[in-house]
């Protein structure tokens, strides 16, 4: 049996008011051709240990400006909603946003704060200066850090879980069944489920190229089933090319790992709508 995503929404996006590719108009328009119910931008918040990736402060004024503006003319069309993506060491927006993704993009150690994302030598130079070697040291700080996303950002959605992995593909820098790796990790979705928060299944480094699998890994998918954890899709998309990518694929993964419905966003708000046959 092959399973297909029940979901119309896409609630993890960024455009090119932080490091996408599209205007917002313009993924509007996409994601109305698609027959998408809702599109959710989630614009990277101002991060002042590294304004490289991420939203001014002047530009986030004009993204929430820009947004708001999208829906007064598109309302009659789609449910378009003004998210923020807020990493663990991002300013604490003093507005109000239709959700926020929590997530974590830096390691810090030895009071540097060390990119996850960036790419594999990065890591593997951090792991080289900071931690003597151990990998398993960097990944433990790495989920310390997931573990208080919820009460640090007050997030309503936790983004990709485990990043950390983006680079290990096939077990390139570090086993990923290795108890040093999964009891911190598993820790992590233990203190996250205290919360009410949602994980998303981000389909984002598969459109990119990096994995063939979406975050969370098929192990902390089945654990959080067990635990009755929900989850929704989201693809992470960069560009307009990406807001559904992978979203079959990653339903029939749900499907064998025991899920039987996700959380989705429709025009009436939050649903929880089964995965089809």
């Amino acid at each position: 049996m092959v399973y297909r995503s029940p979901q119309k929404s896409n609630l993890h996006t960024h455009t090119d008011f932080c490091d996408g590719a599209n205007a917002p108009e313009e993924i509007v328009k996409e994601a109305i051709r698609l027959g998408m119910e809702a599109i959710g931008f989630s614009g990277h918040s101002y991060t002042p240990i590294d304004t490289s990736y991420c939203m001014t402060r002047e530009g986030t004024e004009q993204y929430r400006a820009e947004i708001e503006r999208l829906k007064q003319v598109y309302g009659d069309r789609i449910k378009t909603l003004c998210g923020i993506e807020l990493d663990y060491y991002g300013e604490i927006p003093n507005v109000y946003y239709d959700y926020i993704i929590g997530s974590v993009h830096y390691v810090r150690l030895d009071g540097e704060y060390c990119v996850v994302d960036k790419n594999a030598q990065s890591i593997l130079d951090a792991v080289q200066q900071h931690c003597k070697g151990d990998i398993f040291r960097y990944t433990r700080e790495y989920y310390r850090a997931v573990a208080e996303i919820a009460d640090q950002t007050q997030c309503d959605i936790v983004g990709h879980f485990d990043l950390v992995t983006k680079f290990n593909e096939g077990g390139q820098m570090f086993d990923e069944s290795d108890p040093r790796y999964l009891k911190p990790a598993f820790e992590a979705i233990d203190a996250l489920l205290t919360k009410d928060v949602i994980f998303e299944v981000n389909t984002g480094a598969i459109s990119r190229g990096y994995r063939k699998t979406p975050y969370p890994a098929v192990r902390f998918l089945r654990y959080l089933r067990e635990r009755g954890g929900y989850v929704t899709i989201s693809a992470d998309a960069h560009c307009k090319e990406h807001l559904l990518h992978s979203f079959d694929e990653t339903a029939n993964l749900l499907m064998i790992c025991g899920f039987r419905s996700v959380l989705t966003m429709t025009k009436q708000g939050w649903k929880e709508v089964p995965i089809l046959e």
